[in-house]
């Protein structure tokens, strides 16, 4: 884990590194500065008396950004909203999502030195929609405010431009929310699970809060590289001091997404959006063979997910 984690802060600084050597922006401009995107691709897939197989599918995925900054005599204070949702539906299969997010990001600064300044940050994010265990479409796995989480940090933030931030704290406390109180008993997400009595009726509630203490690093680039091709990227760690196991409390989260835009025109767009997570407190699904026998189980995984698409999109 820890060489996939030091793989990624490499790619995203050599990234960040090489946009900074091509254009270095002015970052003494004062006032309020607004912005952001709207991109809809949309996946089409018609098969009809098709020999090799295949299903017909049609998908879409919505993303967008918004960013409030501000910035005087040493001061800044900026606001970043992400959002996206995503759905595809098949010929067998009902309409499900493929793509769900929410996550709004606050930071406050004062110069220390030259691009270093200290800074407070706020971090929020969870999801619109519930989640199902697909193809069972009756078992949720996920919901809004299940889980959510919310970040509170106190650090160094350096700004070598105005396009490209590395926050780092070692004093940031992170709560883990699950509303879903059927996830909640089940321990999901990190949190204290239910107890059972013998039959399995539920004498003490599952916690619906987890409370957690550690370092956090966010680092987030959004630039346009050309003309027509920008990119948006945000990697976030998070390691928990306070892990009631000790052997965990050594364990790194990571999220980390990435979305690369390329307009072929005025209005239509070429959009790859990637997204790495680890979370050691995520159970996925794992089957192992055991005596040449499968066995069905859970654990950490690292999570990936890729989309490519070709849609519309609006910058303002």
């Amino acid at each position: 884990m820890l060489k996939k984690i030091l793989a990624c802060a490499f790619m995203f600084g050599a990234l960040s590194l090489s946009a900074q050597i091509k254009i270095e922006e002015d970052t003494s401009v004062t006032g309020w500065k607004k912005g952001g995107f709207v991109t809809l691709t949309v996946n089409q897939v018609s098969l009809t008396n098709w020999a090799a197989g295949g299903e017909s599918a049609l998908s879409a995925t919505a993303l967008g950004s918004y960013f409030w900054k501000y910035r005087n005599n040493g001061t800044y204070f900026e606001t970043v909203l992400d959002g996206g949702l995503g759905v595809i539906s098949t010929k067998t299969e009902r309409l499900s999502k493929n793509d769900d997010k929410f996550e709004l990001n606050s930071k406050f600064g004062r110069k220390i030195k030259g691009k270093f300044y200290y800074a407070g940050l706020m971090n929020f994010r969870t999801q619109f929609l519930p989640g199902f265990n697909l193809p069972d479409d009756s078992t949720v796995i996920s919901d809004f405010m299940a889980p959510a989480y919310l970040s509170l940090a106190l650090g160094i933030d350096y700004k070598p431009n105005d396009w490209f931030s590395l926050f780092l704290s070692p004093a940031t406390g992170r709560a883990t929310f699950v509303k879903n109180q059927t996830l909640a008993n089940a321990g999901q997400f990190g949190v204290t699970a239910a107890v059972l009595d013998a039959d399995g009726n539920v004498i003490t509630p599952g916690k619906n809060l987890r409370m957690e203490f550690g370092s956090y690093l966010r680092a987030r680039s959004q630039k346009d590289i050309d003309k027509n091709l920008s990119i948006v990227s945000n990697l976030q760690m998070f390691t928990n001091y306070t892990d009631p196991i000790k052997e965990q409390r050594a364990n790194t989260d990571v999220n980390w997404e990435t979305i690369l835009m390329m307009k072929a025109n005025k209005w239509l767009t070429v959009s790859l959006f990637t997204n790495l997570v680890y979370d050691h407190d995520v159970k996925i699904p794992v089957k192992r063979i055991v005596d040449g026998i499968e066995v069905e189980g859970t654990g950490p995984r690292t999570q990936f997910k890729e989309v490519l698409g070709v849609g519309i999109s609006f910058k303002f």
